[in-house]
């Protein structure tokens, strides 16, 4: 008995320790993970926190949900990607590129958003509580402003 105790122990203890990464679709994160590039993948409800994704290719991905606490999505381009409910608090988001993109209920509390592309992106209901943003149009109330596009 004590011997299967033990056993079950030492299967089960890393599974305390270590940041689980998720998503509906584990190949699409293998994927993702392995080269950088996800085009159209469903990444929906994946735990991606923390995950260093610097130039990620992530082109219409389904990131529904996604929980991008922490991660550095430096010259990541997101164009027309699914981020509704998606968490970025504290996320690096600079030169990124979310032409397009669905950002509706994102979470971007302390997100440091700098210089990036959110030209016809569509931002309802945003929660953007201490975010650092800078050189890119994201603001608060009123009719939208002119916002470019990238070139």
């Amino acid at each position: 008995m004590k011997l299967q105790l033990l056993a079950v122990l030492a299967l089960a203890t890393p599974l305390f320790f270590t940041n689980v990464v998720k998503a509906d679709n584990p190949q699409d994160l293998q994927k993702l993970l392995a080269t950088g590039e996800c085009i159209g993948c469903n990444l929906s409800g994946a735990n991606l926190s923390s995950a260093h994704l610097i130039g990620a290719d992530l082109r219409g991905a389904n990131l529904q949900n996604a929980n991008l606490t922490e991660a550095n999505l430096e010259g990541a381009d997101l164009t027309g990607a699914n981020l509704a409910g998606a968490n970025l608090t504290s996320a690096y988001i600079t030169n990124v590129n979310l032409k397009q993109a669905n950002l509706n209920n994102v979470n971007l509390t302390r997100a440091k958003i700098y210089d990036s592309n959110v030209y016809q992106a569509s931002m309802n209901n945003l929660t953007i509580t201490d975010a650092e943003i800078y050189h890119t149009g994201i603001g608060i109330g009123g009719e939208d402003a002119e916002i470019p596009d990238w070139k």
